[in-house]
């Protein structure tokens, strides 16, 4: 089973969720403070692989919600600006195991990842706020 360091904001009750599955998976979650943590940008761009640049951002943050923010508007290096400033904006949870990053949680890339008990569990994002 995998050692899974598990980049979230405290108090995400759907990042609970998510990493309760991962613990009943019989994997080992260090979980760790998304927020509080001093990114550098090509060690966050190290989560985001080959996603979409406006998929980096977090749709539940409160400034991408009310429209302050148009993930759509910005590039790889205007994004992470933000998001280095902003770690709010950041899509969640950031996760990393045998050397390989993961952004967001989609249980049948976390499956095919690291291995779920449960990979067809719907797990819902947080709510604004949270």
């Amino acid at each position: 089973m995998a050692q899974i360091k598990f980049y979230t904001k405290p108090g995400c009750m759907t990042s609970e969720k998510q990493i309760n599955l991962l613990r009943q998976s019989g994997h080992e979650v260090e979980v760790c403070d998304l927020l509080a943590r001093s990114w550098a940008p090509e060690e966050l761009t190290g989560f985001f692989g080959t996603m979409p640049v406006n998929l980096w951002f977090n749709p539940n943050s409160p400034r991408v919600k009310s429209g302050e923010i148009e993930p759509s508007a910005y590039d790889s290096v205007s994004a992470l600006n933000l998001m280095l400033e902003d770690h709010l904006l950041i899509r969640r949870p950031l996760m990393e195991a045998d050397d390989q990053r993961m952004c967001g949680f989609d249980p049948v890339k976390v499956h095919a990842w690291v291995g779920l008990v449960s990979p067809e569990a719907a797990i819902t994002p947080c709510a604004m706020g949270n």
